[in-house]
């Protein structure tokens, strides 16, 4: 059935829950109690049939308090790493315990950037996902941050769990917050209204959106979690931001009704899903406006409507595409590398088997092999 309301979540077959470090970890610490309230939940929504699968943060905020490290190990990259790698261990058995007590068993599986960008990966992840919880495991999954660095990671694990929903095929997405969900300003402004339903990621709904954290904690903030929500609504996958700072959070919004849902927008193929979920770019195409409108009408990207190239990238790499006042058109797999296309910018089929040596390709990124933002 399709999701319509918060209530209805409960109606999902998959649904994906992540949990921020700020409502899992004080003073260094797990917050257990709370945790066993969630556990619970967790417990009541599997015995109703639903397949749980929990993105869960917290591993550097624990690792650094073992480890002493200051900032709460984000004083630098190798810090990071370094309370990771602690801490990783100890998520799993605070997140293992838990759920054993509800009589669920818990998986670990740690993923990077690069494990949801290469298709092949990626299937690889989806398999295991899909395999976990067929066999009744709750796979708890994380960023793996003692090995991703800055230029190759989620960097917020709201993303993540948008991708996860994919791979795994998941229903819903619930994000535990520190807020009810979006507001249509700051929460903290007079004649701040929360938002119910979003049916679409508007360029106006995020400019309602706050970039701030507010625990200082974690890494994400609003716009992060609406631009999780976009990765899921073309996906067919519904996401819901609610407030996870109560007990037995979960209950209380799909109960009350307090939340935002973005419903799903559709659902593309699973190669498109993929696409348009992916997040890092190797470079980028510009394009007139001729092009920008053909685009816009499921053409292909031509070289003739190339004005611009920027990046290092090779064949069948990820490129976004930009209009001429650098507005984000969408994002495809390149049939040229870099160099090539910087040869080809503007010239028409017949003149560009004298730049290049060859016959030209049809496209350089094809309309099957493009996502329009």
């Amino acid at each position: 059935m399709a999701i319509a309301s918060l209530a209805d979540i409960r109606s999902a077959r998959r649904l994906i829950v992540k949990v921020g470090s700020a409502l899992l970890i004080e003073n260094g610490e797990a917050r257990r109690d709370w945790l066993a309230t969630l556990a619970g939940e967790l417990a009541e929504l599997r015995e109703a049939g639903t397949e749980i699968i929990v993105v869960s943060s917290g591993a550097i905020a624990l690792g650094a308090a073992r480890l002493g490290l200051p900032k709460g190990g984000r004083a630098s990259l190798a810090d990071a790493q370094a309370a990771a790698s602690v801490g990783q261990v100890e998520l799993a058995r605070v997140w293992g315990e838990a759920l054993a007590e509800r009589g669920m068993l818990a998986a670990q599986m740690l993923v990077t950037l690069g494990d949801l960008e290469d298709r092949r990966r990626y299937l690889n992840a989806s398999a295991t996902l899909q395999r976990l919880v067929e066999t009744g495991a709750v796979p708890v999954v994380n960023e793996n941050d003692s090995v991703a660095t800055e230029e190759i990671r989620f960097g917020d694990n709201d993303r993540l769990a948008a991708r996860v929903a994919q791979a795994a095929g998941g229903d819903a997405v619930l994000l535990l917050s520190d807020v009810d969900g979006l507001y249509d300003r700051l929460p903290s402004e007079d004649g701040a209204q929360l938002i119910e339903k979003v049916e679409g990621v508007s360029p106006e709904v995020i400019a309602m959106a706050s970039t701030e954290s507010g625990s200082g904690m974690g890494s994400g903030g609003m716009v992060a979690k609406l631009q999780a929500a976009r990765i899921a609504e073309r996906a067919g996958i519904c996401l819901a931001i609610i407030n996870g700072t109560h007990d037995a959070p979960i209950g209380r919004a799909l109960d009350s009704g307090t939340g935002t849902l973005f419903t799903a927008q559709g659902e593309e193929s699973a190669r498109k899903a993929w696409l348009s979920g992916r997040l890092a770019p190797a470079g980028v195409l510009t394009v007139d406006p001729g092009c920008t409108a053909a685009l816009a009408n499921g053409a292909s990207l031509l070289a003739a409507g190339l004005t611009a190239v920027e990046g290092d990238f090779q064949r069948g790499d990820l490129v976004a595409i930009h209009g001429a006042k650098g507005e984000r058109l969408g994002q495809g797999l390149v049939e040229y590398s870099a160099a090539e296309c910087r040869q080809i910018v503007g010239l028409r089929e017949e003149e560009q088997a004298d730049k290049l040596g060859y016959a030209p390709r049809a496209a350089v990124v094809h309309r099957d092999h493009m996502v329009r933002a």
